[in-house]
């Protein structure tokens, strides 16, 4: 695979924005968005336990979905506050997946704002965490509404990889789903390119995002990201201008995740070998094509 290190602004005005990554569909991390909001040193471990320690919330571990596990599907239970408590000690592969904390907190919004001096189109009733310990992964998908996203980084550090949409036949898609077949766990030390060849051919992005960093994920961007250090991040979306993209993004929400969890639930096992299979034939026949 072929990575290159995604390009870094310290500002950037609305109409270089638009034309130097929007339109192009080109990831950006901005470094000096997030340090002028008061959250960048409000939010701490002990100040969101103390506003929702007690609140319920769905953690997801490092195993990748199995046969039966339906889309989004957690793999337990905690409280909020005994969540934070546990990856502050050290390593944990548990996170929090699109947690809504501004349910919880309404007055948390104050503590940023949406830069729509660059991006118009923001779901401000949608702002989400992600959490998660030191050593846990969020494995390589892209975001089923389609939206564009600014991801915050806050406490702790987080690598990146990113890869665009049309990149979806080399990192081996499946039909019916927003995943990879392919294992992309430890990538800097390797990938499997034995069981998936096609991985050769891709070309991706990568960063290291610290805090303060914001990075612009164009819609349909693949990502895969795994936590250096415990840590949280931000998620402001904002849908696609377009109505192509805005109706594309509904057939993803609507009928691709229910038609997936449909058969999920009415076939688990065949499904989720056909999907490798096809993914599997796909990725061989782009390959093909790719060859003089």
């Amino acid at each position: 695979m072929q990575v290159q290190e995604i390009e870094r602004v310290a500002d950037i005005r609305g109409d270089a924005f638009r034309k130097q990554y929007l339109v192009p569909g080109k990831p950006v991390i901005i470094e000096n968005l997030a340090p002028q909001w008061t959250a960048f040193t409000k939010w701490t471990w002990d100040y969101f336990k103390a506003i929702a320690g007690d609140a319920e919330v769905p953690v997801y571990n490092n195993t990748r979905a199995g046969a039966k596990v339906l889309v989004n599907g957690g793999d337990g239970t905690m409280k909020f506050g005994e969540y934070l408590d546990m990856i502050r000690k050290g390593p944990s592969e548990w996170r929090i997946f699109l947690f809504n904390l501004f349910k919880h907190a309404p007055f948390l919004k104050e503590d940023f704002e949406f830069p729509v001096h660059l991006l118009h189109g923001f779901l401000k009733s949608f702002p989400m965490l992600f959490v998660g310990g030191a050593g846990s992964i969020a494995h390589m998908h892209y975001d089923i509404d389609l939206a564009h996203i600014f991801h915050t980084q806050f406490i702790g550090r987080k690598r990146i990889l990113l890869l665009a949409n049309d990149q979806s036949p080399l990192i081996y898609k499946m039909p019916g789903t927003v995943e990879s077949a392919a294992s992309f766990v430890n990538w800097t030390e390797g990938l499997d390119t034995e069981n998936f060849p096609a991985l050769s051919y891709a070309q991706g992005y990568t960063a290291v995002l610290g805090h303060g960093d914001t990075l612009f994920m164009p819609s349909g961007y693949w990502h895969h990201m795994e936590y250096l250090d415990s840590g949280y991040a931000m998620s402001l979306r904002a849908m696609p201008d377009t109505i192509t993209g805005k109706l594309n993004g509904l057939y993803h929400l609507v009928g691709l995740r229910n038609f997936n969890n449909m058969l999920i639930r009415l076939s688990p096992q065949w499904w989720y070998r056909y999907k490798r299979r096809v993914a599997q034939h796909k990725a061989a026949s782009y390959m093909a094509g790719m060859k003089p």
